[in-house]
């Protein structure tokens, strides 16, 4: 997609039509996701949820738009990457807010717990347990989120807490009727009873254990096998010696590495000096291969997304260009039938000039449509080309094995997102109605940074709705173009904007305390032009009140 849309901007850059929603479409490639998925093909279902999400409308398909963000963030997990499954479960949050569903926000913020505990951030761990904990969801999601903030408990050694969350737990006829549930559970219960030296601790354990041989649950049956490890490390070292044997060997059988690798640890901390050697080469071995899969593992999925992105957006670049075409070949046909009407509507002064009024509507729109892909068109030149160029560089050059690097990355591919997020938001449409409040409100939060912070005074006591379509569009485009004006130049790190009505007229105050500028420098600024035009468009007026090291000022108020 970026490539090219950098060579399309040595020419015209052609109309790109709105994405359409195809359902039927889109749950055809969920349903092959979910099948693959369910037959541990994770690279194919990898594809699929990638191709389902991107043929989503957000707003039209949000809950298959998330349930697929929340498969391909799983998907990520299993394999070790918690930072790249993170990435991709964050993409859900801005149609997370706009949905009323609670399992749909459960997957992903359950998703966001896990991730972080993996990577020992017990911070936001906490944080997502508590919100999918939060959820008016199902009994299932509610004991399930209980476990994980008990896991979260268990985690930071403070065992009790844990207890009292479980204990609980095993009473419930939901959870005593679903043996995988309630093995988990009671595994958890037992573990936590050993560190708190209760004696419970190996009935628990055992009833666990015997369940889960029952039942075949091999992930299961690792888990605890380690417990039981644990549990007679120091009081039957022999014992204990065999339990962290079995979960070597189970792990093995389900392919789980981390399992795999841990249980070696213990063994290779337990072993007489001629098992030792083997158990520690096994261990060099798997380590080794883990971190070159993963990062293979890594990179394909990038490489999906990538190709993805890029075939989906070539179809919308030949659709817009097959669009244009029809809409030349209509222009044409329009030119000629007009000839044949001027040569009818000559003779009378009504019909001529109704077509010069037609004709100038025309020509102010292809006009302003010009504009926009010009200015889409030079951002994407001045502002994006050069950061992807050299992304695709250092991909090329640098050992993404290297955490820093890969850090390096990271924060590359960030600063490309947020310019195509920034570049999409300028030129979105703009919502009427009951959204429109919402939406403004959160174009002007997406100008908030650590360092500048917007407050927003009475935006509420405005009757929004009997306001005309225009004037609201107005509202949106002239705060919009004073935020960037701020962030690119004014440096400001407080913004304060407010909203009265004073004898039908709306007065809209705008204060920044940024470097400011001289009037002269302030009148030569296209964006400020264009702020004028707009007001003077609903016979309104606006004064810039600055001076250089003075911050900025600015008076807007027109009839509503």
């Amino acid at each position: 997609m970026l490539v090219i849309f950098i060579q399309s901007c040595k020419k015209e850059l052609p109309l790109i039509p709105e994405k359409k929603s195809d359902l039927v479409a889109i749950k055809r490639l969920i349903a092959l996701g979910d099948n693959y998925f369910k037959n541990g093909q994770y690279d194919s279902s990898y594809y699929y949820f990638d191709k389902a999400k991107l043929a989503c409308n957000p707003q039209k398909d949000p809950l298959q738009f998330i349930y697929s963000i929340s498969n391909l963030a799983t998907i990520q997990q299993n394999q070790g990457d918690f930072s790249g499954s993170e990435t991709t479960a964050m993409e859900a949050m801005p149609v997370l807010e706009t949905t009323t569903n609670q399992n749909s926000k459960w997957n992903i913020y359950t998703i966001l717990g896990n991730n972080y505990l993996n990577t020992f951030d017990y911070e936001n761990a906490h944080y997502y347990y508590n919100k999918a904990l939060n959820l008016k969801t199902d009994q299932p999601r509610i004991n399930a989120a209980k476990n994980n903030m008990a896991v979260y408990y268990m985690e930071k050694n403070e065992y009790q807490k844990a207890i009292n969350i479980l204990l609980p737990l095993t009473l419930k006829k939901e959870v005593l009727k679903d043996p995988e549930t309630f093995s988990r559970i009671i595994d958890n219960l037992g573990y936590c009873y050993f560190k708190t030296a209760n004696p419970k601790a190996i009935k628990h354990l055992s009833q666990s254990l015997k369940i889960r041989e029952k039942n075949k649950d091999d992930w299961g049956l690792t888990a605890s096998y380690f417990h039981h490890y644990f549990f007679y490390a120091k009081s039957n070292p022999i014992l204990a010696t065999y339990f962290a044997k079995q979960a070597y060997k189970k792990s093995t059988l389900i392919n789980s590495v981390d399992d795999r690798l841990h249980s070696l640890e213990i063994l290779i901390k337990n072993s007489t000096a001629n098992q030792i050697k083997k158990y520690a080469i096994k261990y060099v071995t798997i380590n080794d291969s883990i971190a070159k899969v993963r990062q293979k593992s890594k990179n394909q999925f990038a490489k999906m997304k990538y190709d993805s992105k890029k075939t989906s957006n070539e179809i919308l670049l030949l659709k817009a260009q097959k669009a244009k075409n029809a809409l030349e070949l209509q222009l044409q046909k329009n030119t000629t039938l007009n000839l044949y009407f001027l040569i009818g509507v000559l003779l009378t002064i009504t019909g001529f000039i109704y077509y010069y009024l037609v004709e100038k509507s025309k020509q102010g729109k292809i006009k302003t449509s010009y504009d926009t892909e010009v200015r889409i068109a030079k951002k994407l030149h001045d502002e994006l080309a050069n950061d992807v160029y050299h992304t695709i560089a250092f991909v090329e050059t640098k050992d993404l094995s290297s955490s820093h690097n890969k850090e390096t990355l990271l924060d590359n591919l960030d600063t490309i997102y947020s310019r195509t997020r920034n570049i999409s938001k300028e030129n979105s449409t703009i919502a009427m109605g009951p959204d429109f409040i919402p939406n403004l409100k959160e174009m002007i939060s997406g100008f908030n940074t650590d360092t500048v912070n917007i407050l927003i005074y009475e935006v509420d006591t405005v009757n929004w709705l009997a306001m005309a379509d225009i004037k609201k569009i107005t509202v949106y485009r002239i705060l919009q173009e004073l935020l960037i004006n701020m962030k690119k130049h004014s440096k400001s790190s407080l913004v304060v904007m407010s909203f009265k009505i004073y004898e039908n007229n709306l007065h809209i105050e705008y204060t920044d305390n940024g470097i400011g500028a001289a009037i002269e420098k302030l009148n030569s600024k296209n964006g400020l032009q264009n702020v004028e035009n707009r007001i003077l468009a609903i016979k309104g007026t606006i004064t810039f009140n600055t001076k250089s090291g003075k911050g900025f000022k600015s008076s807007i108020i027109f009839p509503i």
